[in-house]
């Protein structure tokens, strides 16, 4: 209509007809451009590339991390899903093959991304036996190997090779992100150089020619070349983890080591370092092990592990002052807000925490939480020395404890089996033992109190442990657990008193120090053992091995108690007392030094000189205790009170006898 009406006009006005024929003819050659519609192929190809413009803009704005997926990437994935859905509408043709491949490539990273992997691979599958219907090939088995060497071999060098091999990329995400790294070693062994002409650029090469087909190629929501490389540098890194978890430590170096020179972000290079550092640690060579990790955390200051099994090398070494920084730093590092896990150039959708998700690695990963560490740190501080230091370590841990920001933390810290955290009366009772230890007794005291207000309640009149059956048939779990929960409330009510018995000694209120040890031993002694077939008794030394750290604990508990009763009653002239208890306290633990040493003042005091001189050699002759992680703080052999010169001491016994002196 608008041509004939052009028309009419120019001849009204006296144009020529020639003019107007060629005029009218231009008319109608643009019409035809600006509405002929466009073809079946063209228009699935230009819907395909907006979906990834969009998913491309919309997430290069958004950091995806193994616990999140952004809205987009479901909209966009139900998108391609509907795309695949029309173009599989029609019988599979030649011409839409790099099409549908394309589609089915975005279609199963967005499914990847969410962790959906079986539809992943139904939709691999699915399009691959679409496939085979245009060459004509044949799958021939449900084996994964065999389907894609038949694929591949279908293919052969056509046009269709590189689309192939990016679903063939797809595939061995998934084998990665589910761990099934024997299926990826095979697969890899058989066909060792099939990605290269990905990496090489025969993909780019391909893509050109296509070009020259189709003006509006369909376009990919990743960089197919950029995955492979993070493919295989994550593969390196669950192979040489799991190599590692199974003793293999001089052949995962070997090839951790090699994948340390990949092209790959610097937190995988950061792994392939730290990896190689757990092998040599493994290997018994600590030195370069720690060089390890030390290049590990140059790569990458968020490689957090390294600097973690670093503090175990130290301690390890006995290099005590490097491993309570290393521990300060940790600390204070976890405490930075965490950041996002950067995406890696071309494969933003597929992080590497996707892939890497195998038991091995997470193990080799883990670290304990801020409060754990801040716990370490307290007690290694106060064992070595640094015991103000120690003590404000312990203050900020209760304070961390109780604030509401840290509930969640303390509530899976706490309870967790794998914690290192000790449970909250442990820690009141630590940090008080640090306080005795800063000679702060009235705080001390005041932890001590909470303690015993909070729990004293809930314990039994008397606590009966029955020995194990040989035949290895234990008791139910939830009675077992149950006994050992009130065992331990017994102990922290009885060490809260032993710590107040020394805050009494350290102010020499001996009266008031003799009251709480003796609370403390009447509570021990509520727990018996009872050996099957027999009437409970009262026993210690034989089954502390057969219910662990806690009978241990109710040991030193006893002797300590028994000594610090008897140190008071020494300051105030009841000797007979005093000898019953340090006697008490060293046949309960024997190699109890300071107990020895109060024995024999005891016994030099009553007139019994010759047996105080043999129980101070004896005591001597006993190796030297120090404070050690072993055993809780507030049960260790720590002076709190009056102390005795030995050097006093031996000039007693020279005196005694000065021939053997001489």
């Amino acid at each position: 209509m608008f041509t004939s009406c052009v028309s009419s006009s120019l001849i009204n006005e006296g144009k020529s007809n020639k003019y107007c024929q060629l005029f009218s003819q231009n008319i109608d050659v643009i019409s035809d451009k600006m509405y002929k519609p466009l073809s079946l192929l063209e228009g699935w190809t230009q819907e395909n590339n907006e979906l990834v413009n969009n998913l491309m803009q919309q997430e290069a704005q958004n950091a995806l991390s193994r616990d999140h997926v952004h809205p987009n990437v479901r909209r966009c994935a139900s998108e391609f899903h509907k795309l695949l859905r029309k173009i599989q509408g029609i019988p599979a043709h030649a011409d839409h093959a790099e099409l549908e491949l394309s589609v089915v490539f975005n279609s199963c990273t967005c499914c990847i991304a969410q962790s959906q992997f079986m539809e992943a691979e139904l939709l691999i599958t699915q399009a691959m036996e679409r496939f085979l219907q245009v060459t004509g090939g044949d799958a021939g088995t449900s084996d994964p190997l065999v389907f894609w060497r038949n694929i591949l071999k279908s293919v052969g060098n056509t046009a269709l090779h590189p689309f192939v091999l990016y679903l063939v990329c797809l595939q061995w995400a998934i084998w990665l992100a589910t761990c099934q790294l024997k299926t990826i070693k095979e697969f890899l062994e058989e066909m060792p150089l099939l990605f290269d002409s990905l990496t090489g650029g025969f993909g780019d090469s391909c893509r050109d020619k296509a070009k020259e087909k189709f003006l509006n190629l369909p376009r990919l929501v990743m960089d197919p070349r950029r995955l492979v490389e993070l493919l295989q540098i994550c593969t390196a890194i669950a192979q040489g983890a799991e190599m590692l978890n199974e003793g293999c430590s001089s052949e995962a170096l070997s090839c951790l080591q090699a994948a340390s020179t990949m092209p790959a972000p610097r937190a995988l290079v950061a792994y392939t370092h730290f990896l190689s550092g757990s092998c040599l640690a493994h290997m018994s060579r600590p030195q370069m092990a720690l060089q390890c990790y030390r290049k590990a955390l140059e790569t990458d200051s968020r490689c957090l592990c390294a600097l973690y099994q670093s503090t175990l090398i130290y301690r390890q070494l006995e290099n005590i002052q490097a491993e309570i920084q290393a521990l300060r730093i940790l600390h204070s590092t976890l405490l930075l807000p965490s950041t996002t896990e950067p995406a890696v150039a071309g494969t933003h959708l597929l992080p590497p925490s996707l892939l890497l998700s195998s038991q091995s690695l997470s193990t080799l990963l883990s670290l304990p939480s801020p409060l754990s560490i801040l716990f370490s740190l307290a007690l290694k501080c106060v064992l070595h020395g640094r015991v103000s230091e120690g003590v404000e370590h312990y203050l900020d841990l209760l304070a961390a404890l109780h604030s509401e920001d840290e509930h969640g933390i303390r509530a899976k810290t706490v309870h967790a089996d794998d914690s290192t955290l000790p449970k909250l009366p442990r820690l009141y009772l630590e940090a008080g033992a640090a306080l005795l230890m800063a000679q702060r007794p009235a705080d001390c005291t005041a932890l001590c109190n909470e303690v015993i207000s909070t729990t004293q309640d809930l314990l039994p009149e008397k606590v009966v442990l029955e020995e194990p059956e040989e035949s290895g048939l234990a008791r139910s779990g939830d009675m077992k657990e149950e006994c050992e929960t009130i065992v331990e409330m017994l102990l922290w009510v009885a060490a809260a008193y032993l710590l107040q018995g020394h805050c009494f000694t350290y102010l020499k209120d001996w009266k008031q120090a003799v009251t709480n040890y003796t609370r403390c031993i009447n509570l021990l002694v509520k727990v018996c053992f009872k050996k099957r077939g027999f009437q409970p008794q009262v026993r210690s030394a034989d089954m502390g091995v057969k219910w662990g750290i806690d009978l241990c604990v109710l040991k030193r508990l006893k002797a300590l108690s028994f000594a610090g009763r008897g140190i008071s009653f020494t300051q105030m002239d009841h000797l007979s007392k005093a000898l019953r208890d340090l006697q008490l306290s060293l046949q309960v633990l024997p190699e109890y030094v300071g107990a020895g040493l109060w024995c024999g003042e005891v016994l030099w005091r009553l007139g019994r000189k010759q047996e105080a001189a043999a129980c101070w050699e004896k005591t001597w002759s006993l190796p030297t205790q120090s404070l050690a992680e072993t055993f809780p703080l507030y049960v260790q052999e720590h002076q709190w009170g009056p102390l005795l010169d030995s050097t006093e001491l031996r000039h007693r016994v020279q005196e005694l006898y000065p021939i053997l002196s001489a």
